[in-house]
């Protein structure tokens, strides 16, 4: 599209999103509070938000040999970088066979390999600038029934996109074997947008173009819908109160056994959710810059309920519906 369609569509660029929203709303003092995975973690502990289960922590090289007995009985386990970024470092271990483990895509990974892995971390192999960094070690996911068959392998996360506390626009990414079971659209992951009042399926893209199955797994794209929605938006929103961040990314798992649970934030997100949800933030977002400074102080529960109504099916700015969609064969994007 050209860049004057762009606008009338209401697509965020870069530029805009950096100074009209990320510089605007977010202090860089705070940006330590989401860019260390480990800080997000404890900050949201404390403040009642629900977190994957922590196992333990690799701190320094010295530790990186008392691996072995924090995963002892564990079968199924995360290590990652406190510190990266776009899925990089992260190991999704989904079971123990003897002496050996085995990861999500179905290869065995030995206890010599995890410590190197943990090393490397150490070392800052993975980390934003290349930082020295911590390994983080969570139990795994047990990711919803519901969401089994839209996945290959990996754990299908949600990212929210929460505007002073106001959920505005959401998305479901997929793992599929181009991204090798990780759920990160660069990768080749699928991106699905999801209607605010009820987190339904709106529109699915996979590397920038059109998807109506899952390419994978092959089920229907538009059969699917989040379980627990409102608590996950509510949980998002909630964020916003946890780290006084104005705009931001909730990434978001949902655990058969414990509901929704944050797994990370972000003070700059990508913008590639506008593809995978069909429409433009622009429009959402003026409508949260409007809001008066008592708005901010509205329950989680109100903010989210807000959002419902302003952003649901009909309203400017909202996306089309999936099917209306694939019929017309364009990319309103």
């Amino acid at each position: 599209m050209l860049p004057l369609q762009l606008h009338q569509a209401g697509v965020l660029g870069m530029n805009a999103r950096n100074r009209l929203y990320i510089s605007r709303y977010n202090p860089r003092t705070l940006y330590p509070l989401v860019d260390n995975k480990l800080k997000t973690k404890r900050l949201a502990e404390q403040a009642g938000i629900a977190v994957p289960e922590l196992i333990g922590t690799i701190q320094s090289q010295h530790e990186v040999e008392t691996l072995g007995q924090q995963l002892s009985g564990i079968p199924a386990f995360v290590i990652k970088p406190a510190k990266g970024s776009g899925g990089k470092g992260i190991v999704v271990v989904q079971s123990c066979e003897g002496d050996y483990w085995v990861r999500a895509n179905g290869s065995p990974i030995m206890l010599s390999e995890l410590k190197r892995h943990a090393s490397n971390i150490l070392a800052g192999l993975h980390s934003l600038g290349g930082s020295p960094d911590v390994a983080i070690i969570e139990r795994c996911i047990q990711f919803d029934d519901s969401l089994q068959r839209f996945s290959y392998e990996g754990v299908p996360d949600v990212r929210v996109i929460v505007c002073r506390g106001y959920p505005v626009m959401a998305m479901t990414r997929l793992a599929t074997r181009a991204s090798d079971g990780k759920a990160n659209l660069h990768q080749g992951a699928v991106g699905v947008g999801l209607g605010l009042a009820n987190g339904q399926a709106l529109h699915g893209v996979q590397n920038g173009l059109p998807m109506m199955q899952h390419p994978d797994t092959q089920e229907k794209l538009s059969e699917l819908f989040i379980p627990q929605w409102q608590d996950l938006l509510v949980l998002a929103a909630r964020c916003y109160d946890m780290t006084g961040l104005g705009y931001l990314g909730a990434d978001i798992v949902i655990d058969r056994q414990h509901g929704p649970l944050l797994l990370e934030l972000n003070a700059r997100p990508g913008l590639a959710i506008q593809l995978a949800n069909g429409a433009g933030l622009l429009p959402r977002l003026k409508v949260i810059d409007a809001l008066a400074a008592a708005d901010l102080q509205r329950p989680a529960e109100e903010r989210v309920a807000l959002c419902q109504q302003w952003f649901g099916a009909g309203h400017p700015g909202a996306a089309c519906g999936m099917e209306d969609h694939f019929e017309s064969g364009t990319d309103r994007l």
